[in-house]
């Protein structure tokens, strides 16, 4: 094997499009490691770490482009031209296409004079300044890099709010407003339900589900996850709630975070006490506040959420969270072996993780996860997996100088296959995300690796159950049907909800029926 290490001064593209190239060019023969990234410290320190750094890459400023590749040496020089082959295509199309490239603020603001909100997708130390920026020409922003400091995002989100603009985010990976999907987002029907959340594959869930159960979206406000602290006061959860109790198109709106800090859950119990429209507060693992009107609905589930909102306008719609289906699917599955006692849920939405957690908690044991706040719930590694382990992928951990999975869902499959080795592992609890900004196949980066884990667990005259749930809807890019079909081609379950996932999962590990004949 052999190194190259390229320095491209001031040259930007954003994080999203390196990484997901660095991972398709590492997958190919003859390869060993590929990093395509901006030279912040954090990828300074990983370009260390894999010994291809050099004293020019040690200079280098986060201004400037990262190109690294360890492979034969037969294999090297096209790797490399492909790098270059990709990114300049991808400057070319922007000057050429239906969009046009700009590298400058002011430049953005002079080609689109009629925007009002701005997506910004920078390395953490530079997004309050440009949020700043946004803020003070009067546009919205929507903050999806993280790493911002606690302090900048409350003198963001406070001169947000005293100028009638809404800061989402930081860490904000999913909106939707007036029927445009904002970075993580899936294909949903317009209508009167509006949302306001702190997560983000939780708001995308909820979303999902209202457009399965036949209605729409009238706005969907990502809040980002810090934002009903204490730090941060609910500022942006707040705004949220009054500007969807003004609006005309909302009948009904849906909360959604974890449970607040004290005096924040307070502030926003006022605001919904008063309000004119049904409301569904739903706290994932939080418990529901005392004396609530009747136009409040209380849930601690996703699907129950979305549920709850429907019923305003279908008050007598009943849905089972476990259909018969799936309770069919779950009792003819065999255990021939007495140690495949413990899920494995390897997840891609953090969320969802932080979801399967407080469902299960208090029903399998022992149970530990990577978003658990409990000490006694905290993974040791959250590397190897104990006992019953939710891990959620997108986690720093996993994604240092690597796309998250939900753009490149392939870095879950290792982990697949090291669980599927383990005699213990009585089933796997698989999520896959569709819609804008994920991967436009998941189950097809993922299928040959199940069908691996599967011939693993035989040899060991062991059946491994794969449990997984699509958030997605019919009319998302990626093709739902087609991605449920392939799953249901090699016997794994497609639930209905991601709550019905861990309820199936739960009920395989708990029974375990043996095989007969």
């Amino acid at each position: 094997m052999i190194h190259q290490t390229i320095v491209k001064k001031k040259t930007y593209h954003d994080s999203v499009t390196l990484m997901s190239l660095a991972g398709k060019l590492k997958k190919q023969d003859g390869v060993e490691e590929v990093i395509v990234s901006m030279a912040t410290p954090m990828n300074k320190e990983l370009l260390e770490n894999v010994g291809l750094m050099t004293d020019e890459a040690r200079e280098a400023t986060d201004a400037d482009l990262l190109i690294a590749c360890r492979a034969e040496e037969t294999v090297l020089p096209r790797i490399l031209e492909e790098v270059e082959a990709a990114l300049g295509a991808k400057k070319a199309g922007a000057k050429r296409g239906e969009k046009t490239s700009v590298k400058t603020f002011d430049a953005a603001l002079e080609i689109s004079p009629e925007a009002n909100l701005a997506v910004i997708s920078v390395p953490g130390e530079f997004a309050a300044r440009e949020a700043r920026r946004a803020l003070e020409n009067g546009l919205h922003v929507m903050l999806f890099s993280d790493n911002v400091s606690v302090e900048d995002e409350r003198n963001l989100k406070t001169y947000a709010a005293e100028n009638g603009l809404f800061v989402m985010g930081p860490d904000c990976g999913t909106a939707m407003i007036n029927g445009t999907g904002l970075c993580f987002a899936n294909d949903v029907k317009r209508g009167g339900i509006g949302m306001v959340a702190a997560s983000g594959t939780g708001l995308q869930e909820v979303m999902v589900q209202v457009d399965r159960l036949g209605y729409g979206v009238s706005q969907a406000i990502g809040t980002g996850g810090r934002d009903l602290s204490s730090d941060i006061g609910g500022i942006m959860m707040r705004q949220g709630i009054d500007a969807l109790l003004a609006d005309e198109t909302t009948d009904v709106l849906v909360l959604i975070s974890k449970p607040p800090a004290k005096e924040v859950e307070q502030m926003i119990l006022e605001r919904v006490m008063r309000a004119d429209k049904p409301i569904v507060l739903c706290l994932l693992d939080g418990k529901a506040p005392d004396d609530l009107p009747p136009h409040v609905t209380f849930t601690t589930t996703l699907f129950e959420a979305a549920l709850a909102a429907v019923r305003t306008y279908e008050p007598n719609l009943s849905v089972e969270l476990v259909s018969d289906e799936a309770k069919t699917w779950s009792n003819v599955v065999h255990r021939t072996q007495g140690t495949e006692r413990f899920i494995r849920g390897l997840f891609c939405g953090g969320t969802l993780t932080a979801e399967a957690l407080s469902i299960l908690r208090g029903r399998v044991s022992p149970l530990t996860s990577n978003v658990a706040k409990r000490k006694d719930e905290k993974m040791t590694d959250v590397f190897t997996s104990t006992g019953h382990t939710l891990v959620d992928l997108g986690d720093d951990a996993f994604t240092v100088g690597k796309p998250h999975p939900m753009i490149e869902p392939a870095l879950r499959n290792e982990r697949i296959l090291k669980e599927a080795a383990d005699p213990t592992c009585g089933v796997l609890l698989l999520d896959f995300e569709l819609g804008y900004g994920s991967h436009d196949d998941p189950v097809g980066e993922t299928i040959e690796t199940l069908k691996q884990a599967q011939a693993i667990a035989k040899q060991e005259g062991r059946i491994l159950p794969i449990v997984t749930y699509i958030c997605g809807t019919e009319t998302d890019k990626q093709g739902y049907a087609d991605q449920k079909r392939r799953l249901e081609q090699i016997g794994a379950y497609v639930a209905h909800s991601n709550a019905e996932a861990v309820e199936i999962a739960c009920t395989i590990v708990k029974k375990g029926v043996e095989i007969h004949g």
